[in-house]
């Protein structure tokens, strides 16, 4: 099973972090290990935290960069690390191309689309966000989208 994730940057330290941790791992160990696949651009906060459940859990991880990134990001960037271990850990990193060839470009949600046969979204249902266009170009695929946001979560700004 592949599945893949999308979700609201800004949800680290304090109990959101908790919470949508403690339900992606609920997720994640739903699927067998040797059957699940876990397909995540690897930014901060839920793609990453999905990432290490996944990995802890025993399944493989594929990670989506996109077109105009830098595969591991900046020397500044304090992600870096973390995004670092993750891709040493996946089993396959795919580099969209640029849209200017023909590829994706920077359109990570697309792609992942493409690639998976569930999603997870963690994301608080309202429209005009990041993970509410992924969630909805999966439903269009025919996708089930599993939709995390547990009672106590809040979004930063």
């Amino acid at each position: 099973m592949r599945v893949g994730i999308t979700g609201h940057q800004g949800l680290s330290g304090g109990i959101t972090e908790m919470l949508v941790r403690g339900d992606l791992w609920k997720l994640v160990t739903t699927f067998g290990p040797y059957e699940l696949v876990g397909v995540t651009c690897a930014d901060e906060g839920p793609d990453s935290w999905f990432a290490r459940s996944v990995l802890d859990h025993g399944g493989k991880l594929e990670i989506i960069v996109p077109a105009s990134a830098s595969v591991v990001g900046s020397a500044d960037d304090r992600h870096r690390p973390t995004r670092l271990a993750l891709m040493n850990e996946a089993n396959a990193v795919h580099r969209l191309a640029a849209a200017e060839r023909g590829g994706l470009g920077d359109d990570t949600g697309r792609a992942l689309v493409g690639m998976i046969d569930e999603l997870i979204a963690v994301w608080d249902g309202e429209p005009g966000s990041e993970p509410a266009r992924v969630a909805a170009l999966a439903q269009e695929a025919g996708l089930f989208v599993h939709r995390i946001w547990p009672a106590g979560c809040e979004r930063e700004g």
